[in-house]
């Protein structure tokens, strides 16, 4: 399902990293970073909340908006019952929309925002996403106390909180459109091998995204998947090719592989995930670019893979997600 957009607009946005994303590449786009887990706090979980208050916090400031002018928030993560978002965006007190689709979290904040202010529901959105690397070690695998080794194919889950406020005030950023995918399985069960479980939910969403608005690849200057890491981006790119005769090499690259240098932070193993991997990327280097006009036009497709432990000890495979958003300089 694909939508386009007359008057959706991105007023401006937020981003708050960890100790690892302030030290891979792009740490100086950052508007505040943390060199501890904790940030001043006695929790990993309340470390994630005030990672969600802050990105909120910088992006008012930003905009010198009061917090009263904000019509939604819309916000999820990878705690329990999505606590880091609720806690942290309490203070708001704006109509608020809990979402959850893993790592493509930040891709449905975006289409329920755009459809509500494209169809003049509301004027305005702000969406906040986030994820901890020890608060999803703990939920989806093991305390990092038990010591247990990965595989070199895992990722490694990113650290941070980021904010964006869309509207439908004209400025030189805009959502052009977007594309909700389907839930994929491909018969993977492996939670250390992320970038194959995903890879085949981003193929489907990228050829309909494209087939839909009668587009190729070259249309953008940019195509940019969430979480796949190194491994799952190769995938990603044979899978295209041989499914739907697609080639994206020349314009596509993956955030969990631009958040950190992988040759230097190996404990960051084949590249970033969690739902705030690809924000860090996509609302602080991308949207700089896109604001300069260095380039143009962009489609950004998050992945998540929908699972929980409790499936995967049942036996269960992991299902995947993937959403297409199209941003464009006006």
């Amino acid at each position: 399902m694909t939508f386009t957009y007359k008057n959706v607009y991105i007023k401006d946005t937020a981003t708050v990293s960890g100790p690892y994303e302030k030290d891979g590449p792009l740490g100086q786009y950052f508007d505040k970073s943390y060199d501890d887990l904790y940030f001043g706090t006695t929790s990993w979980e309340l470390a994630e909340q005030k990672l969600v208050e802050e990105s909120i916090n910088i992006l008012l400031k930003k905009l010198k908006s009061k917090k009263e002018n904000i019509d939604l928030v819309i916000g999820g993560d990878l705690s329990n019952q999505i606590t880091a978002t609720t806690f942290g965006s309490k203070d708001i007190n704006s109509a608020f929309l809990g979402v959850y689709d893993a790592c493509a979290t930040s891709a449905e904040e975006l289409i329920i925002a755009s459809n509500m202010i494209d169809n003049k529901n509301i004027n305005n959105a702000l969406c906040v996403t986030s994820s901890h690397n020890m608060v999803s070690e703990k939920q989806f695998r093991n305390p990092t106390e038990y010591g247990a080794p990965k595989p070199h194919g895992a990722t490694f889950t990113a650290t941070g909180a980021a904010s964006i406020l869309l509207t439908s005030e004209k400025t030189n950023v805009k959502i052009e459109s977007s594309t909700i995918g389907k839930l994929i399985d491909y018969n993977q069960s492996d939670p250390n091998n992320m970038g194959a479980a995903m890879s085949g939910a981003a193929a489907y969403t990228i050829n309909k995204h494209l087939k839909d608005l009668g587009r190729k690849p070259e249309y953008y200057d940019l195509i940019l998947t969430g979480d796949l890491g190194k491994y799952g981006k190769n995938i990603l790119m044979e899978f295209l090719n041989e499914e739907y005769k697609i080639d994206i090499s020349k314009n596509y690259n993956d955030c969990g592989v631009m958040l950190y240098d992988l040759e230097k932070q190996e404990e960051c193993l084949a590249g970033g995930s969690g739902p705030v991997c690809s924000c860090l990327v996509n609302y602080s280097l991308i949207y700089q670019k896109l604001k300069k006009k260095e380039i143009k036009r962009v489609l950004l497709v998050p992945t998540g893979a929908m699972y929980s432990p409790t499936t995967l000890f049942q036996g269960q495979n992991i299902l995947s997600i993937a959403h297409a958003i199209s941003l464009e300089v006006v």
